[in-house]
């Protein structure tokens, strides 16, 4: 935004870095200060020096570090080029600063409190999962209660479904959708969107059909419709490449490997199997459907804030209370880095808007206050103590099945790992087999952690 007045510029990203911005400062090479929510995929400039995908691009952009800033801009002219300082300034918001820090006051249980938790005091859980149950609830609903949402409602038309969720039938997924349910008019549908690589015998394929069957258990009035998104991995390689240009800065494996999942997750094409006349699931028909919502709920935040990561448990065996809650400070402070604006990008591209409800600042206060061995309990097995807080509150909305599913993540339970590392992109010199065998062996550590 620019101030006429005092001609500045003012630019920023939110606390958390919920939606993308790239930066290039000023260099040598390039004194221009630019500003762009998507690396272009060909960035020219007075030099003529081009910056193709790759190394270059990767290094000329770099995310743009949550806060404010502020450059004015001098009338003075130096050699052609505008002249400005500029300056970052801090939240004035005294909730946003607490929250950045992100420093909780319960880390370390006595044994007493360690034994009511885990024994007698059945009561003490509950309480606090209802406090995190009615803070996501308001979280989804400030993200939901628009009044295009009131519109559509009152003219509402077949097949019609505004919101999406971001959906692998576990966890996370599974308790915004459920509160979506509760948020939203109950005469319209709510897209579940689910990504495959192969076909109805990945993971998440399993565990999201299962989920629906639930969510349909606990809401029956609600028409839930799981789009079931599978890629051909015969075409893989050009979307490949498009996504990349997407998650730039980002380029790692492992990024793209999470960044073609959601870009085809958020596409909501896909093939949805509804029954006729209510009859058994024999019954069920099948046909091409496209989500047309514009809003995607994603569950992201919910790993870093409740310890489900397996280096969580590690972390915790090696460095107690005290080192998992160093190691969830620094995924928190760290997530507009590493997830974020990546996942934002990917989502955008389809011209929707992805919303996290986790990441409501309200939840994060509610998460924090709560005491660091109700939020997990990493002596218990995985699936049980892990997330122990978000499985309370999957129990409080009858989601006594999805309250005991383990983590998994995206590009294992979607079986995307295995295909990527035959694409030789990224610029890598590692030869294609020997990635491939690399990648599989990773593939093979999760499928043992999973068992």
């Amino acid at each position: 935004m620019h101030q006429n007045s005092t001609r500045t510029l003012w630019f920023g990203r939110d606390a958390f870095g919920r939606r993308s911005l790239l930066v290039h400062w000023p260099t040598a090479e390039d004194p221009r200060l630019l500003l762009s929510s998507v690396a272009p995929t060909l960035v020219e400039h007075s030099s003529d020096l081009q910056f193709e995908n790759g190394v270059n691009q990767q290094k000329y952009w770099e995310e743009l570090t949550c806060g404010i800033y502020s450059m004015k801009i001098d009338a003075s002219i130096l050699n052609g080029r505008l002249v400005g300082e500029i300056k970052s300034h801090e939240w004035n918001n005294s909730m946003v600063k607490e929250l950045i820090h992100w420093e909780r006051t319960y880390v370390e249980p006595t044994a007493e409190e360690l034994f009511l938790s885990q024994g007698s005091g059945k009561a003490s859980p509950s309480v606090l999962a209802e406090k995190v149950l009615t803070a996501l609830r308001e979280s989804v609903l400030r993200r939901t209660s628009h009044k295009f949402f009131q519109t559509t409602a009152c003219d509402f038309r077949e097949q019609f479904s505004p919101v999406a969720v971001l959906f692998s039938g576990g966890l996370d997924s599974m308790i915004i959708a459920a509160i979506l349910d509760q948020c939203i008019d109950p005469r319209l549908d709510i897209d579940l969107l689910n990504v495959s690589f192969d076909g109805p015998s990945a993971p998440d394929r399993i565990s999201a059909r299962a989920g629906k069957k639930e969510l349909g258990r606990i809401a029956p009035s609600r028409r839930w419709r799981l789009v079931e998104i599978d890629a051909d991995l015969s075409n893989l390689s050009s979307e490949t490449k498009h996504v990349m240009s997407l998650i730039l800065p980002a380029n790692t494996y492992m990024d793209l490997n999470i960044g073609i999942a959601l870009w085809l997750a958020a596409s909501g094409d896909g093939w949805v199997y509804e029954e006729r006349d209510n009859k058994s699931d024999e019954d069920l028909q099948l046909h091409n459907y496209k989500s047309h919502a514009r809003i995607v709920l994603v569950g992201s935040g919910a790993d870093e804030q409740c310890a489900g990561y397996g280096r969580h448990k590690t972390k915790y065996k090696h460095g107690s209370w005290l080192g998992l809650d160093e190691e969830m400070r620094l995924d928190m402070q760290r997530i507009w880095k590493r997830n974020l604006g990546r996942d934002d990008r990917c989502i955008a591209d389809h011209g929707k808007e992805a919303r996290f409800p986790f990441l409501d600042e309200d939840v994060i206060k509610v998460l924090l206050d709560i005491p660091l061995w109700e939020i997990a309990d990493l002596e218990q097995p995985s699936g049980i103590g892990d997330k122990k807080i978000l499985r309370e509150v999957a129990r409080l909305l009858g989601l006594h099945e999805a309250s005991a599913l383990p983590k998994r993540a995206i590009q294992v339970c979607t079986f995307i790992g295995p295909f990527i590392c035959a694409c030789g992109e990224f610029g890598c010199e590692l030869h294609g087999v020997l990635l491939c065998s690399f990648l599989r062996t990773q593939l093979l550590i999760f499928s043992i952690f999973l068992s």
